[in-house]
This record gives C-alpha cells, structure tokens and sequence, in this order.
C-alpha cells in the first residue's frame, strides 16, 4: 500500500486568497476617503471611455430627406471601440465570482480581441471637416438634430465662426462655452474630457509596466536570495538614481514627443520601489510552509512565485500602485506644462500653460484643468491610503 502525496495548498490558497481580498475589499469600501477617491475615478474613467459621445462637433443622430444617419458613429476610432468594449466587460465582471487574475485575463483578453477586429473592421475618415453639420444645419438641411451634450470636438477650432480666440466661460450667448476656449478657440471642457484619456492611460499603462517590471525582479531576488538577490539590488540602485523628468526631456529632444515613449520611460525608471516591496515580501514568505509544500512537490517556479507567494505578498504592490498612477499623471503633467508634451492632443498639463498667455493670466486655463490634476492626484492618494490602513496589521492593532 502506498501513500499518494497531493498538494493541498492550491485550493486552500486560492480560497484563503479570495476570502482576505473581499475582507480587505470591504475594510476599504468602509473609509469614506475610499469611497470618494473610487468614485472620482470611475466618473474619470466613464468620462474618458465614452468622451467621443460626451463632446463631439458630429452629431449623434441626423435625420435628413428621411434617412436617418449617425455621424458619430461613423467617425470613431479603433481606440474609441476597444475603450468601450474593455469598460462594458469590466462593468460585467465585477458582478462575477472570479477571482483577480481571472478577471485581469479575460479582460486582457476582450481587449486584445476587440483591438484586432476593431482594427480591420473601424475606418474613419481621414479628412475631418468639424463644422460640415453647423452650416448645414444653418443651411436648414436636416429634419432633425440631436447633438452631445458638449457639441464642440477638442480639435474644432470653429472657423466657421471667424477669428475665435481665448474667451471666458459663458462670454459668448451665441456659443455657450462652459468653461471658456482656449488660445486656438477650441472648447475647454470638451478638451478637458477628451484628455482624461491621456492622464488615465499614462497613469494605467505606465505603472503596469514598472508593476510587470519589478514583480518580476524583486520575486527573483527574494526567492533565490545570495548572489541573485545582491546583482539585482544594484541594477535596482542603479535605477533608482535615474531622475525620471531629466531622462523624459532628453528623449523629448532627440526624438520627439510621444505618448507611447512617455509611458515606457516613466514605467522603466519606476519599478525599482516596488521590486524592493516584492523582495522584501518574498524573502519573509519563501520559508513559510505553504511555499516548502509547493517546492516539494515539484511544482514549476513560475507556480511557486506567482500563484502561491505573489497572491500573499501583494498588499504592499497595491498600495505602492496607487500612488505610482498619480505619479505617473503628475509626471505628464507637468512635462506638458513646460511645453513638452503632446503637440496638438489635448492634455490637462498642456491647457495649464496657457494659463498665462501675453502677460496676462487667464483663470479659467488654471482653475480646470488644475483642478482636474488636483482631483484625480488627490483621488489616488486616497485609494492609497485607504488600502494602506486596511492592509497594516500594526494600524488595525492601534484601532
């Protein structure tokens, strides 16, 4: 008679994992600092997915000689359709029993399909002429009209209108700007939404490489410790005395400016904090007997770090996560604020500096989109903190 040795600890794990990750769920929810900072960034989000329905020069329905036609539609990006695939999934899976990095996968998953056929499938035009719908509505070509709620686009400069230029909010009774146009003429508030996109997605992708990143280096070196674990210590110094605006206006001058190049410098240059959180949590984790049982086992090492170590030394990344997002959205503001950011996209950093245009200072530039900054930066730091309390076992003690 022979004895089978099964590993128990998958299933325990997963389930101990799954019940520590609602409990700390619902200490978060419970901080109203929490609730705040949540529900500023998912308006933020929701804001962003569906800018192009919320401010737009193209209208959302046009009925003209009986036929009915949606302009909006037609002028929508790739991008514009993978948003709103990935948010409509994000929005059912919250609803789901699965656990994180199941959720996390299928909708990487949803978004690497919706990416592929949107691609193929999605072809705006490339000639955009915004004020196309104004004058033919002047015109009295079109039964009916129903436009979006901002009906300005962040790039229509409304020339049909002559020499547009900065003007206050509510300056103008024939075009009602809520919050004032910019040095081009353009909308504030419709660019104000347009680039909550680009503060979000730098902040996302940005500390998901440097998560990626340092996961990765700082689990390797606390799991081998020794001559891995001092190797790795000093490219993680190295790294750290990298100063990341210096690094970002020197790229900016050589090769020009990109949003892509902006995300893959601030992720590179920032993952070094949290691969010393990831070592620190590996190297008190590696002798617990959970982890001794998986490598008895023979389980690969890949299982080892991330299904059975990772799941239980995550706390501190979580909170290290949230303020690296605001970092990463103080970091692009402040490069478009020099004048070194984006060219012709909208960007909060970037409306900021026409704050002050001829020696005069223009309020309206300053008072939005810096408060937008402060919000979202501020809404971060909250989450941050709230996770921090939740997940501090001497705090919880004090309490």
């Amino acid at each position: 008679m022979t004895d089978t040795v099964q590993d128990p600890t998958p299933t325990s794990a997963s389930r101990r994992s799954r019940g520590y990750a609602a409990q700390v769920a619902r200490e978060v929810l419970l901080r109203w600092g929490a609730r705040v900072g949540l529900a500023w960034i998912g308006i933020l989000a929701a804001v962003a997915v569906f800018a192009p329905f919320l401010a737009s020069s193209h209208p959302w329905l046009i009925l003209e000689e009986g036929n009915w036609s949606s302009p909006v539609l037609r002028h929508l990006t790739p991008t514009d359709v993978t948003l709103m695939a990935g948010f409509c999934t994000g929005l059912v899976l919250l609803f789901l029993r699965l656990s994180l990095p199941r959720k996390l996968l299928i909708l990487l998953g949803v978004l690497v399909v919706a990416g592929g056929i949107s691609a193929v499938t999605v072809s705006p035009p490339k000639l955009v002429i915004h004020e196309q719908y104004r004058e033919a509505e002047a015109a009295g070509q079109y039964d009916w009209v129903l436009r979006a709620p901002i009906p300005y686009s962040p790039k229509d400069y409304l020339r049909d209108f002559g020499d547009t230029g900065m003007e206050p909010p509510l300056a103008d009774d024939l075009r009602r700007h809520w919050l004032g146009t910019e040095e081009n003429g353009a909308d504030v508030l419709s660019r104000m939404v347009h680039a909550s996109r680009i503060a979000l997605a730098i902040g996302f992708i940005a500390t998901g490489i440097a998560l990626v990143i340092g996961v990765i280096v700082g689990g390797l070196m606390g799991y081998f410790s020794g001559i891995v674990d001092m190797i790795g210590m000093r490219i993680v110094e190295i790294f750290e005395a990298i100063p990341t605006l210096f690094l970002l206006l020197t790229f900016v001058a050589f090769f020009g400016r990109s949003l892509y190049m902006m995300m893959i410098i601030i992720g590179i240059t920032s993952w070094s904090g949290y691969a010393r959180y990831v070592r620190a949590e590996f190297l008190k984790l590696r002798e617990q007997d959970y982890v001794q049982a998986a490598v008895a086992c023979g389980l690969p090492l890949r299982s080892v770090l991330f299904r059975h170590m990772l799941p239980n030394g995550v706390a501190p990344i979580l909170v290290a996560a949230s303020f690296g997002v605001a970092s990463a959205i103080l970091a692009e503001a402040t490069l478009s604020f020099l004048g070194l950011g984006l060219v012709d996209d909208p960007s909060w950093g970037q409306m900021l500096n026409q704050a002050v245009q001829s020696s005069s200072f223009n309020w309206w530039m300053a008072a939005f989109p810096g408060g937008a900054i402060f919000l979202t930066v501020f809404a971060y730091n909250l989450v941050g903190e709230s996770l921090r309390d939740a997940l501090d076992p001497y705090l919880k003690k004090k309490a």
